[in-house]
């Protein structure tokens, strides 16, 4: 993903909602009738008055469900990234004190409300490192200039956002990196890294990067673990991944991804998968285990991801470009038709012209994979997109 302020928009939520209205049945009401009978005989003499009770019933109609069909209510999602690995948007510097660094926070979300945005997307965990109060991981590199030191004056920078972006009618998603252990522009990796904290669990690339190896359960526990820390202590509105999984190939000089350890092992278990389908596999397994831990701690928190706006080249017909499922080893079309998600974002950063990376081409072809009907608002790139084409 190219880290910059960039927009979500799209989609509609649709409410429906029916009522059942009981009637009460009325009581039944008895009046006596008194009928006098003479005598055919004897019309002249009274006879004895035979007196006999009837009922005046009163039809009870079996009470009926009744249907409210409430229209349409149409809502967007109106978001924006907002990336905090190498000082990208917030903050916007690593050595900024506690009030400017608040400053800036308000800065952003009253921009956002004044152009009435409806929904942050906060990068809270840049490379295995926290921009909050964490027992898991060392506090960022990119809130303070050095791993491991809080906020002076102290504050929790999540508590913070999630705060003031509630006081602007404003959802707060926390952004997560689920693999990536250290950045390059993230200063020096320290003891407090999680790349010293859990060797057997990390890879060293070509450019410099650390990742987590995707297909241990180590890497699959601590992740998970990091996600539901926050979504318990935290009063956020949704978790976000963006497009990386396995890194793309660039980061390790074009070179495969080194996990000869963990697949031997996987082979030496008695595992018949081919390399490619293990690991994807093995992401499958963790998106599919996020989504469900976290609707059951919290129904009404919302798990989204951003994949790349390709799945593979040729879906639709005459799409070209990068695989995320080759080489990201990322099935994102898999997880939508499964509903591991609630709401897609994919990175459609191009314009509808030329055809081969068609924005609505595109687009339609993600709609028709939404057999689960969950929500779907593609990301757009707007950094940079000066030309008078762009907005059309």
């Amino acid at each position: 993903m190219k880290h910059h302020l960039l927009i979500l928009t799209f989609a509609l939520f649709l409410f429906s909602c029916s009522s059942k209205k009981n009637r009460k049945q009325e009581e039944v009401k008895g009046t006596p009738a008194v009928v006098v009978q003479q005598h055919p005989d004897k019309k002249d003499k009274p006879q004895r008055e035979k007196v006999k009770t009837t009922i005046q019933e009163k039809k009870v109609e079996t009470p009926k469900e009744v249907v409210v069909e409430l229209p349409e209510v149409q809502r967007e999602f109106r978001a924006a990234w907002i990336a905090s690995v190498a000082n990208i948007n917030w903050p916007s510097k690593n050595f900024l004190s506690t009030a400017e660094q608040k400053q800036e926070v308000i800065q952003i979300l009253d921009f956002l409300k004044a152009n009435n945005f409806n929904a942050a997307i906060f990068q809270v965990r840049p490379s295995s490192d926290a921009l909050y109060k964490s027992d898991l991981e060392p506090w960022s590199y990119f809130l303070t200039g050095e791993q491991g030191k809080a906020p002076f004056p102290y504050y929790d920078p999540l508590e913070y956002w999630v705060e003031e972006a509630h006081k602007r009618g404003i959802e707060l998603h926390v952004w997560l990196n689920p693999y990536r252990a250290h950045h390059t522009s993230g200063g020096k990796v320290t003891e407090s890294s999680m790349a010293k904290k859990m060797p057997n669990s990390v890879v060293r690339l070509k450019q410099g990067w650390y990742w987590f190896d995707p297909s241990k359960k180590s890497t699959q526990d601590h992740a998970v673990r990091v996600v539901m820390d926050i979504v318990k202590r935290y009063d956020i509105d949704g978790v976000h991944f963006d497009d990386y999984f396995y890194p793309y190939a660039e980061y390790n000089g074009g070179q495969d991804f080194p996990d000869n350890d963990s697949w031997n092992d996987y082979k030496k278990s008695g595992g018949t998968l081919a390399r490619a389908d293990w690991r994807r596999n093995s992401v499958n397994t963790f998106v599919e285990r996020i989504y469900k831990e976290i609707k059951a701690e919290k129904n009404f928190v919302k798990f989204g991801i951003s994949p790349f706006g390709i799945w593979k080249p040729g879906y639709p017909a005459g799409i070209q470009g990068s695989s995320q499922y080759d080489q990201l080893y990322a099935d994102a079309k898999l997880w939508l038709n499964k509903g591991w998600i609630d709401y897609y974002t994919p990175q459609l950063y191009w314009p509808i012209q030329p055809a081969k990376q068609s924005f609505t081409t595109l687009l339609k072809w993600w709609e028709s994979e939404n057999t689960m009907h969950r929500h779907l608002w593609p990301g757009i790139n707007t950094v940079g997109k000066r030309t008078a084409e762009t907005p059309n």
